[in-house]
Parts: C-alpha cells; structure tokens; sequence
C-alpha cells in the first residue's frame, strides 16, 4: 500500500533526458511504501507577476506538489547553474500564501550531467531549497555522469551502482518523510 506521495521534477524537458531518467530510475526502486509521480513542466511559462491567473499547466504542477509529501528535484547543469525549468516551477510555488507548497517539505536532490556530474547545480539548488524552507536531505548524494554509458540513447539508467545509489536516497527520503509524519 502507497502512503507517501512523491514526485519527481526533472530540470531537463529533452525527451531522452538522463535526468527523467534517474526519475524513471527512482520511480522503479521504492520502497514498497511510496510511490512517484513525474511532474511534466514542458508547458509551463516562465513566472511573471504580471500574470494574474494562473495557467493551467501552472496549476497541474503546483497542485502535484501540494500533494505530494516529499519532492525528487532531478537537476541537470547549464553553465554552472541549475535549469531554467527546475528553477522556475520553485518560483511558481514559492508564490503561493506563506510558502505553503514548499515549506519544511522534503527533498532528495540527484543529478545526471557532464563534468562533475551536476555537482555545481545541485549544490546551487541547496541554496535554493533552503531559502525556501525545503528540507534537502544531505546524504547520499548522487552526481552521475551522463556520458559515461550508464544510460541507454532513451536517457534510462542502465547503470547498476549508479541504480543502486538512487535507491538508497529513495529510501532515505521516504524515511524523512515517514520520521516528520
């Protein structure tokens, strides 16, 4: 049985994304206690305070993340920096009355990219969950190489050491969310 929610949130919107697919990676290895769901932010508009209603899609993703008792923020790296699209939906939910969507909210972070493997981003959105009162778990860490032959041309995790360290933040990140139950 399912009781604690989780979803997951890719920087990257590519198709063949190594970042969905360290989502898809954490989606298959569970405890059988949790599931995820993969938010999709292909069509969400960059944030403004100039837009008065809410978009739809701007509201599909932000109602997923009410929902959800922990996030899995799967963060690629453009130039030294998180994604736009990572960035900008934790913009749209700061947004909401008293930070409600993300305050003491959960949060395993992990990273799939070239060089040092996301390193630099990840630590970036550190400073980004803690401004808004997310709780980013601090261990393990996972910076996978995108171009090492750990994913398959579909972006899916191939990789059994790299598999079994997403698994091990998912099972930390359920037992965070189960401990602040």
């Amino acid at each position: 049985m399912v009781s604690i929610k989780l979803l997951g949130i890719a920087g990257s919107l590519r198709k063949a994304s190594t970042n969905r697919g360290l989502l898809r990676a954490a989606q298959a290895n569970l405890p059988d206690n949790a599931g995820l769901e993969i938010a999709d932010l292909t069509d969400i508009p960059f944030y403004n305070q100039d837009i008065t209603e809410k978009p739809a899609s701007v509201n599909r993703v932000l109602a997923q993340i009410g929902a959800a008792d922990g996030l899995v923020l799967a963060s690629t790296e453009y130039n030294y920096s998180l994604a736009p699209a990572l960035k900008n939906i934790l913009d749209w939910a700061s947004r909401e009355p008293n930070n409600a969507l993300l305050a003491r909210k959960p949060v395993a972070i992990l990273g799939a990219g070239g060089g040092m493997g996301t390193s630099r981003a990840q630590y970036h959105l550190r400073q980004v969950c803690v401004f808004l009162d997310m709780w980013p778990l601090n261990k393990p860490e996972v910076f996978a190489s995108a171009f090492a032959g750990g994913f398959d041309a579909d972006g899916n995790l191939i990789d059994e050491k790299l598999t079994g360290q997403v698994r091990e933040l998912m099972r930390a990140l359920v037992a965070v969310v189960a401990a602040h139950r």
